[in-house]
């Protein structure tokens, strides 16, 4: 099977959030999230990263203005629960650098602004993606920072080992600590705030 990875061409029609791209007097029809929309401006010359739906009644096309964007909205569709539609419209809803940072920053409450998105799947998202984002290979500058975000609190580790102890799991420790935004707390002190807001999370 042929993978499409990336296209280039004339664009021939927009409506969002489809374009519809002439490669080789071939027309391909392209969905892209609302920040590749506006990145496009006004050329009619245009290259797009792609990633190719398969399901049994169509094949879909997912267009995207760069390749950071692209690796983005492939570890989304890898967590359970969310789709390419979904994955889409929390591109188009939050740009690269905004993401980037409701991930390190534990925002749970601006990603649940995105539509289809609650405040536990907003939360299940942070916590699967913080550790993914460090491994990843973007060029964007917030991502550069981020493994020094992750690590201005060293009791984290501390705290989940001792919530493990307790009879947590390792899953349900992370949930428990991903939320909690004050870098500065000692163990103690994270242990008692993530059994504070466990019922959110178990």
């Amino acid at each position: 099977m042929v993978m499409i990875g990336k296209l280039s061409g004339t664009i021939l029609e927009k409506n969002p959030p489809e374009i519809l791209l002439e490669v080789d007097k071939i027309g391909y029809e392209i969905l892209c999230s609302m920040s590749s929309f506006y990145a496009m401006g006004d050329e009619e010359q245009l290259s797009l990263y792609t990633h190719l739906s398969i399901k049994e009644n169509a094949h879909i096309l997912y267009g995207f203005i760069s390749k950071d964007e692209k690796t983005l909205f492939r570890e989304l569709i890898r967590i359970n629960g969310i789709g390419p539609k979904v994955a889409l419209a929390i591109l188009s809803h939050l740009d690269i650098n905004s993401l980037i940072k409701v991930i390190t920053d534990g925002n749970d409450t601006l990603l649940a602004k995105t539509p289809g998105i609650g405040i536990k799947t907003a939360q299940k998202l942070i916590v699967e993606l913080k550790d993914r984002l460090e491994k990843l290979k973007l060029n964007n500058e917030n991502h550069k920072n981020i493994h020094i975000k992750f690590k201005k609190n060293p009791n984290i580790k501390q705290a989940s080992a001792a919530l493990q102890a307790l009879g947590f799991k390792a899953r349900e420790s992370e949930k428990m600590l991903s939320v909690i935004k004050d870098n500065s707390l000692s163990t103690k002190a994270l242990i008692r705030q993530a059994l504070q807001n466990k019922e959110s999370f178990i």
